[in-house]
């Protein structure tokens, strides 16, 4: 069985979790063993299954070289937990493999996980506020948006610019938008790009969207210092001082500024700890227990950097602001130290880049409910964010931009024609998502023409205009769209219907107009009797 590479998308862990599972049933080498004077068929060693899992592991495309031989053991202690695995007497629910000669074999039923069923979120799509103000007693998680209706006089005032005939029209001036109105546009349109690059037809089965705070996606854009560094309202909220200076010591080793570094030996290491305890007795992770999911999804990106890098820089922005920039101070720590070459090892067994995933990846990423694989995931998400992190958690460029002049278009003078109903506010940008050839044939055929063929019979059956102003519309009309006007008059004939000619009745001739007056006859001289 090939291993295959598990995209984002709800439920990922748990299709990771049975990937695993599958790869390790068809990979792992069975074959006799004696233990206490007693032949056991088709059972493995423990030794051996921590080397076939490890190598299998690291080898996954999903997971990756960085893989630990502790971690690959922590692993089976859940498989045999799980029932993955049993011992050969039977035994299981007990964490308590270890890396030696102890026998196991796989039970004969199925241990595959079955996909939670999560209460719907609603399945809606993203909507776009509009530019007004809601009314009183509306929530602002839906603020409605106008559609246009294009009807006759609207398509005839639209396209009769073409020909220089400019309707009467005046200038609408907006009313300004309130920071309510630009936070839930920023919301808007963050969660729609997040949705388009995650390459999902909705974002319900791995992000609640309710839970989305508007008002973090806008501080974490623009309450930030020189370094990118989130700037907090709320100073009791900052780290601790201390563990800023511990910190900043181990950053910026061998030169500590903030603490007067003493000489004894293994100081680096005491430091290293204080910072590593401090994070670990937080109660929530610091990308939180909500948005666990969809980050598990951006690591089914990972293959395409360019995409993982912008769906983590997006999700970053949906976290709290001390949240957000806890995480910047800690990632660059640990990306600082494991390039640091003038520091001293911090553990005598351990590279000092895994020691850095292994020590905060828990802190940094995992789930409230029990995930077998989240110490995995974590470890993965880790190593990617210490190697990009100067992108990952800094300000996207583009979706700024896209939003500040999405902004300003609402707040821009517009201009309504007298008697239409155009002015209505244009859409805010949208993402699509990708359809089958088939369908996009169909929609272009019937999508597109349907209402201009209404629309055609709109002025077709328009009795309130004259004859005149009919024939002038029509003939834009068969100008503009030719195939729409061609199905609705096939022939000439068909089009004269429309217009029967008049036939021209010649007034009566009149006898006298023809004949002279009677004359009575009379004799002339030329005349011979």
């Amino acid at each position: 069985m090939e291993p295959r590479l598990v995209g984002p998308g709800p439920y990922r862990a748990t299709r990771l979790w049975n990937e695993i599972i599958e790869l390790f049933r068809a990979g792992m080498p069975l074959r006799k063993h004696r233990c206490r004077f007693k032949s056991y068929e088709r059972c493995f060693k423990a030794s051996e299954a921590v080397d076939c899992l490890h190598e299998l592991l690291g080898s996954n495309q999903n997971f990756g070289p960085e893989v630990t031989r502790d971690q690959t053991v922590k692993l089976l202690k859940k498989f045999l937990k799980n029932h993955v695995i049993e011992d050969i007497k039977g035994r299981w629910g007990k964490e308590d493999f270890e890396d030696d000669g102890h026998l196991y074999r796989f039970p004969p039923s199925s241990p595959l996980k079955s996909y939670p069923k999560k209460p719907s979120c609603g399945k809606e799509v993203i909507k776009f506020p509009d530019w007004n103000e809601p009314k009183a007693g509306t929530s602002q998680e839906h603020i409605p948006v106008k559609s246009i209706t294009m009807n006759s006089e609207m398509w005839y005032k639209r396209h009769s610019i073409a020909i220089g005939e400019v309707p009467a029209c005046k200038l609408v001036f907006r009313r300004e938008l309130t920071q309510a109105n630009i936070e839930e546009i920023w919301k808007s349109m963050t969660l729609s790009r997040l949705q388009k690059v995650l390459g999902l037809d909705s974002l319900d089965e791995v992000l609640d969207t309710k839970l989305v705070n508007s008002k973090h996606i806008v501080q974490n854009i623009y309450n930030v210092n020189k370094q990118g560094i989130v700037t907090l309202e709320d100073k009791s909220k900052e780290l601790p001082h201390w563990i800023l200076s511990a910190m900043k010591c181990l950053a910026n080793w061998p030169s500590c500024s903030d603490l007067k570094q003493p000489t004894y030996s293994g100081f680096e290491r005491d430091v290293f700890k204080t910072i590593v305890d401090y994070f670990g007795q937080m109660k929530e992770p610091l990308l939180t227990f909500h948005f666990f999911d969809i980050f598990v999804s951006v690591l089914g990106l990972l293959q395409k950097p360019s995409k993982a890098v912008e769906a983590l820089q997006i999700s970053c922005l949906l976290l709290p602001p001390e949240n957000r920039k806890r995480l910047q101070l800690l990632v660059r720590m640990m990306a600082r130290i494991s390039l640091n070459q003038d520091l001293p090892r911090l553990s005598d067994s351990v590279r000092t880049r895994t020691l850095m995933v292994q020590a905060f990846s828990r802190c940094i990423l995992c789930s409230k409910d029990e995930i077998d694989l989240d110490e995995l995931l974590a470890a993965k998400l880790v190593s990617f964010l210490m190697d990009n992190y100067q992108e990952i958690l800094s300000v996207p460029s583009a979706l700024k931009s896209s939003v500040e002049d999405h902004v300003v278009h609402l707040q821009r003078v517009q201009i309504k024609y007298a008697g239409a109903d155009s002015d209505a506010p244009l859409p805010p940008p949208s993402f699509c998502h990708q359809i089958s050839t088939d369908e996009f044939e169909y929609q272009r055929a019937t999508g597109s023409q349907e209402p201009l063929a209404a629309l055609l019979e709109e002025i077709v059956m328009n009795k309130e205009i004259s004859m005149k102003d009919k024939k002038k519309k029509l003939k834009q009309f068969q100008k503009s769209y030719p195939e729409v006007y061609r199905v609705r008059f096939p022939t000439p004939e068909t089009e004269a219907m429309l217009f029967p000619e008049k036939t021209k009745q010649k007034p009566p001739i009149l006898m006298w107009a023809l004949k002279k007056p009677f004359q009575p006859f009379h004799r002339t001289r030329s005349f011979r009797m």
